[in-house]
């Protein structure tokens, strides 16, 4: 008997991306997951060898990429406060690529961290290191006032998360006509949101110019 055509984990994890964004750890399902990958089961345990190591593979994969992009803005030549932009501009930019990633990780949060392991925290911890990294050069070149630079992270990019993960809610608000949200975007959400950083990071509390992009 002809043994199955091997395929890239590439395929697999981007239809585990889809299952576990649509139905979190607990709804979904490895047979799912291999026919939207097309391959069979075997195939899927060959690469993963089980639910728990393909989700932690994911989760782990797009820590990194993320990490790995914030940690190249934060080793520019830069001022930080053009650093923070960028920063901020990086992980909307990033979101946008990776559309599942707002569902995952929101359940993720709202399941307590249940099914990180120490290596995903690490990964994931990489983010807002490579962020508060920036915060704090700042705060020691005396461009930023004294700020807790992990609050800073938090304060400055959870709103991005949460802004993308309801664009299906304001849509159906606007086409309700319980609020129209039509003229909102995510480009002018971002520039707000980079300006309210620089304002609650400059350390007289004067208007910081705009960094250019």
């Amino acid at each position: 008997m002809a043994r199955p055509a091997r395929v890239s984990p590439d395929v697999i994890l981007a239809a585990a991306a889809r299952e576990f964004a649509e139905r979190g750890f607990a709804g979904a399902r490895v047979d799912r997951i291999a026919r939207r990958a097309r391959v069979n089961k075997a195939m899927l345990y060959y690469h993963f060898t089980s639910k728990q190591a393909l989700y932690r593979t994911l989760l782990r994969r797009m820590f990194t990429l993320a990490a790995e992009r914030l940690q190249a803005i934060a080793s520019l030549d830069r001022p930080p406060a053009e650093k923070v932009d960028l920063a901020i501009a990086g992980v909307a930019a990033f979101i946008q690529e990776h559309t599942i990633f707002p569902a995952i990780m929101l359940r993720e949060v709202a399941e307590g961290g249940a099914h990180l392991d120490r290596e995903t925290l690490k990964a994931l911890a990489a983010v807002p290191a490579a962020v508060a990294g920036i915060v704090q050069e700042g705060v020691v070149s005396g461009a930023f006032r004294a700020v807790d630079p992990v609050f800073a992270y938090f304060s400055m990019l959870a709103p991005i998360l949460f802004y993308l993960a309801g664009a299906p809610i304001r849509k159906e608000l606007s086409h309700l006509h319980v609020l129209d949200m039509r003229a909102l975007s995510t480009a002018a959400f971002v520039q707000q949101l980079q300006e309210s950083a620089r304002r609650s990071l400059v350390r007289d509390g004067a208007a910081v110019a705009k960094a250019t992009r």
